[in-house]
């Protein structure tokens, strides 16, 4: 049956539906973001039916797009393992302790993005750095009476300042790939925007972090308490860092994400049975199901009751969600649509430019998923770009910005939910202290409307050499 042309108003009734709904379900009911992208999945799929879309043709859609994302659910599936064995092994109790010894109360909220960023950058991914020194820092935070909120944000912004420039991310490479564009020119290209983003957002979180040193924080004996607490609790050594440098190691020989990831946790459970005399059974429980800590002192048992490829489940099951809403979209035809509009109106490179920014983040805000908030406006703009004389690293920036980063600050995204579950903070809790994603659009847009650091087309043939370089 031939399909019916859809409206650009009717192609927008999915995402009203999605926004409305995640409006409802993160300020009044507070039951999660499932309904939401199940919602926007309905209406997608009501509009299909009614525009002549068969429903194999509709089921096709969610297929493609769940098997999109069968990658990243299987490095989520091995993230909670990992922090399940880091935890049994000691290595992120040995990051709170000498967190605890060390980090000054003046400089914990930059530091704390600092240190997430280079660990971020090294390891070429934001949930692992959220999901191991992350805990370990917000451990530090709460002992020293930080808000949760803000100590999650500046981890935050430090894990996707990560996610978004190191050659090792996958956004990275697939920004790069897609734009068609050099993987390191792009990396240098995005340095106009990253660079004077984090310095700025150090500055913000070292202002903000001073409101609260003093304030609710309960002093010495609360930390030396906890202290006393991981050091009963587990060996405490140096010698647990090893695991982490061995990582790092992994990073830099750029070995692949999934078999480095599973590498880190059969170390964490090796590292268990050496440091900590952990039974075999235990390594296998704490890889399956987490650690369960049994502490006198609450936080702790909080703070370390957590981990295991069962603990993924909520949140593969939000990203599966949304990468079937973002499947059954394409296959529709939604996405293309409102993109094409907005094609319409783009008569100058300026509005080229804002125009890619502004897209991937609407992507990210209507369908929680960071691979096709890049994807998408990567191949919808990287002709127009070349048409209007501009290098198409300008364009693998902005998605970069709009898509790596800007989605954290939408609550329902997948990255947003899995900060949430690890930091112990809801996305609407952290997001108006995420100065680093905030600095990275508002950036992006300045350098749109005024030419700085846009880069122009080489003669085709010198651009054909350089992307080959």
């Amino acid at each position: 049956m031939e399909k019916r042309k859809i409206s650009f108003m009717i192609a927008v009734l999915p995402i009203i539906v999605l926004l409305l709904m995640g409006a409802f379900s993160v300020f009044y009911w507070k039951v999660g973001m499932i309904v939401p992208l199940l919602s926007g999945v309905v209406a997608t799929g009501i509009i299909g039916y009614i525009f002549n879309y068969s429903w194999e043709e509709l089921q096709e859609g969610l297929k493609e797009g769940v098997a999109n994302a069968l990658p990243a659910i299987f490095i989520l599936l091995i993230v909670g393992s990992i922090i399940g064995t880091w935890i049994l092994s000691g290595t992120i109790p040995a990051m709170i302790f000498y967190g605890l010894k060390f980090l000054s109360p003046s400089l914990f909220i930059p530091l704390a993005a600092l240190i997430t960023a280079i660990v971020s950058t090294t390891l070429g991914t934001s949930f692992t750095s959220i999901a191991t020194v992350g805990i370990a820092l917000i451990a530090v935070g709460n002992a020293m009476g930080f808000a949760t909120p803000l100590t999650a944000a500046a981890i935050i912004s430090g894990a996707f300042f990560g996610d978004k420039l190191s050659p090792l991310s996958d956004t990275t490479n697939i920004a790069a790939a897609m734009a068609d564009t050099n993987l390191f020119e792009h990396v240098g290209h995005m340095l106009w925007d990253t660079i004077p983003a984090f310095v700025l957002s150090l500055i913000l979180y070292w202002v903000v972090g001073q409101t609260q040193v003093g304030g609710g924080f309960e002093g010495a004996d609360q930390i030396n308490t906890l202290m006393q607490g991981l050091d009963s609790l587990f060996n405490i050594t140096p010698l647990l860092f090893v695991l982490p440098l061995i990582t790092i190691v992994l990073a830099i020989r750029k070995t692949p994400a999934i078999p480095a990831l599973l590498s880190m946790s059969f170390l964490g459970g090796v590292f268990a049975m050496i440091f900590q005399s952990a039974s075999l059974v235990q390594v296998l429980s704490s890889f399956t199901s987490g650690y369960s800590s049994n502490s006198e002192i609450s936080m702790i048992n909080s703070l370390l009751s957590k981990g295991g490829v069962t603990s993924m489940g909520g949140t593969i099951i939000l990203l599966i969600t949304a990468a079937a809403l973002g499947g059954i979209m394409q296959k529709v035809g939604i996405l293309d649509i409102i993109l094409e509009k907005m094609m319409t109106w783009i008569n100058s490179s300026r509005k080229l430019l804002v125009t890619s920014l502004v897209t991937a983040f609407l992507i990210g805000l209507s369908t929680g998923a960071q691979v096709l908030a890049i994807i998408i406006p990567a191949k919808m703009f990287s002709n127009s770009f070349r048409e209007m004389g501009l290098d198409t690293k300008n364009l693998s920036r902005n998605v970069e910005a709009g898509g790596t980063v800007g989605i954290t600050l939408v609550p329902w995204s997948v990255p947003a939910i899995f900060a949430a579950n690890m930091l112990g903070a809801q996305p609407a809790e952290f997001i108006p202290f995420l100065f680093f994603p905030m600095l990275v659009i508002l950036i992006n847009l300045f350098y749109g409307l005024t030419g700085i650091s846009i880069a122009k087309l080489e003669s085709q043939a010198n651009n054909k050499l350089r992307r080959e370089a």
